[in-house]
């Protein structure tokens, strides 16, 4: 079976302002367009949704990030599955906004883990197990910080912690999953390169059970890493956002299929997908579409460069 990881979805309000219809609505269906194909071919589809919701104004671009709640819509009519909320925005609109977020999510049928409205929903939801074609799969999900907003009281981030990974990852191996996934916000920004601590922290995870690592927040493409028991992905970069300049203009999709074997082992193969986010409009586009979408020479030339510097920070 195919699950399909992509990076970090934000809404800068230059995007808001692109969102905005006549009657004063926001549509975001738009920007995911050319990927409604491609996640309908997948069994899962999980994003890192680096922003809260709201379905109430005002709304806010950076550095609070406060999105208008039509974005949950959009995510599930693309085809989205699950989000995974521990990041460094989380906080940005306090308790509210959690909770919110959460409601929104829920609404639109989109499960989500990482961040729990309370030790009810932890238990609940950490790790959020879910099935496909019989094949059973634990997501964990932790952030290196929430830019220093605090953790409203009686909520739950979960934050990077050897010891507290660790835990979780012991009691998954005793729920009897046969692969664990853990998404984690980690490294830092516009590095192109995973740095050590995000290696050591990959091989912690590995030893005590992780079998899938998706890794944002750096905002850029970092390596990935793949044999056929384990598959890292140090960065997906930004899935759509208003960030131009280069290397940040767009990011990767992680598809990892996932076999049983007669054993009943477990095996990966891992495949990054390239996407840019083609501007105005903030359409993202895979190269099944840009390669021969209609472009003016200085947009195909963006675009180019973009999956050129991709193929070479992927060492292809």
């Amino acid at each position: 079976m195919r699950l399909l990881f992509a990076g970090d979805v934000m809404a800068h309000t230059p995007q808001l302002t692109a969102a905005r219809t006549a009657d004063g609505q926001y549509d975001f269906r738009p920007v995911f367009s050319y990927l409604k194909p491609r996640f309908a071919e997948a069994d899962a589809v999980i994003v890192n949704l680096e922003t809260t919701l709201s379905p109430d104004p005002p709304f806010s671009g950076y550095p609070c990030f406060r999105t208008p709640a039509s974005m949950a819509d959009a995510l599930r009519d693309a085809g989205v599955d699950m989000a995974v909320l521990a990041n460094n925005h989380c906080c940005d609109a306090g308790e509210r906004g959690i909770r919110r977020t959460a409601r929104e999510l829920e609404r639109c049928g989109i499960r989500h883990t990482g961040v729990f409205a309370d030790s009810i929903d932890f238990v609940a939801r950490n790790p959020l197990l879910f099935e496909r074609r019989g094949i059973r799969f634990a997501l964990l999900n932790y952030t290196y910080s929430t830019n220093g907003n605090p953790v409203p009281k009686g909520v739950i981030v979960n934050r990077i912690d050897s010891v507290l990974m660790v835990r979780d990852l012991e009691r998954v191996r005793r729920d009897s999953v046969d692969c664990t996934i853990v998404c984690i916000h980690w490294g830092v920004e516009y590095e192109r390169r995973e740095n050590g601590s995000q290696r050591h922290l990959a091989d912690l995870l590995r030893r005590h059970g992780a079998n899938i690592i998706i890794g944002s927040h750096p905002h850029v493409v970092q390596p990935f890493r793949a044999d056929s028991l384990h598959a890292v992905f140090y960065s997906l970069g930004n899935f759509v956002s208003n960030q131009r300049w280069r290397y940040s203009d767009g990011g990767l999709m992680a598809e990892v299929t996932a076999t049983r074997r007669p054993s009943g082992r477990m095996s990966y193969t891992a495949r990054p997908v390239p996407v840019w986010v083609l501007h105005p409009g903030y359409r993202i586009v895979p190269p099944e579409v840009g390669d021969t979408l209609p472009m003016a020479p200085a947009v195909r030339a963006q675009y180019e460069r973009f999956m050129e510097d991709t193929r070479r920070t992927l060492g292809e």
